[in-house]
């Protein structure tokens, strides 16, 4: 049997649905284990549905970084165009859903347990594709062969959620320490292109955490970063008062759009006086 060493060995960061081997002393704790019943019941219809699927959140988590903390649901992620599909099914076999938020997240229920079906973030940032299938990797739930998602986007897809209940950076920051060697940095790059400063954030607070772990991150990141930064120093500051907390944190930067006079992702605000 592979050990999780000739794992990261053998596994290249854009092999297709590689597998993963997961230690059991890692495998998440559900908060109610009655549920499990129905999680198992959920991932082989998903699986016979054929529409395709990632799982997410602390499973992947998990698989990745050895941690192992409970967890209240499973995290399905899915192609927008997809999610109708999935829900639609659900409901027609006697499970009842809900469209929590059209922007990104709907939920599927049996009684009081439930799985959340997501194609993107809260923010819209971080729409789901083809290429998070590409590079998704594959490790057994519950008895079942499962698909999670590649460390790129597991990295990805947790750099917004900074909210002032719930924030991910720990998670990043354990991925980019256990996975770094799977990590495909010019995707997770380019996925974050536009806000190329959160992710700079992540990795600072990444060297500060790790000292002795600075290398796991390339230096050409870091330098392209940096350099980013240091050009954008020499810039005038931008005519429109922005601000792009909102994306981390509708409610705790509320303020800024309603009082102060800031705009809201995609809104207008007040020009900034010279």
């Amino acid at each position: 049997m592979a050990t999780p060493q000739d794992s990261k060995v053998q596994t290249p960061p854009s092999a297709e649905h590689a597998t993963l081997p997961m230690d059991a002393k890692a495998t998440p704790v559900l908060k109610h284990p009655e549920a499990e019943a129905f999680y198992i019941e959920a991932l082989a219809e998903l699986t016979r549905l054929g529409t395709p699927y990632l799982l997410a959140g602390t499973y992947a988590l998990s698989a990745y970084t050895g941690i192992s903390r409970p967890t209240k649901d499973l995290d399905i992620f899915c192609k927008a165009g997809d999610y109708q599909r999935i829900l639609a099914h659900f409901q027609s076999i006697g499970y009842a859903v809900e469209i929590e938020d059209e922007r990104w997240l709907g939920k599927v229920y049996k009684g009081q347990h439930f799985f959340d079906v997501i194609f993107a973030s809260s923010n819209s940032t971080m729409p789901v594709g083809d290429s998070w299938f590409e590079h998704a990797r594959q490790i057994e739930v519950m008895g079942l062969p499962v698909r999670i998602v590649g460390p790129t986007e597991l990295v990805y897809s947790k750099c917004f959620i900074q909210l002032r209940h719930r924030y991910d950076g720990a998670d990043v920051a354990h991925t980019i320490l256990k996975a770094h060697d799977l990590i495909d940095w010019r995707r997770l790059l380019a996925h974050m292109e536009v806000h190329w400063e959160v992710l700079l954030i992540h990795l600072l607070n990444f060297r500060w955490v790790y000292p002795t772990e600075r290398d796991k991150v390339p230096k050409w990141l870091i330098d392209e970063l940096l350099d980013r930064l240091g050009n954008q120093r020499q810039l005038p500051p931008p005519q429109m008062k922005v601000c792009r907390g909102r994306m981390f944190s509708r409610i705790d930067y509320e303020i800024d759009v309603k009082e102060w006079g800031f705009a809201d992702v995609g809104g207008e605000g007040e020009w900034r006086n010279e």
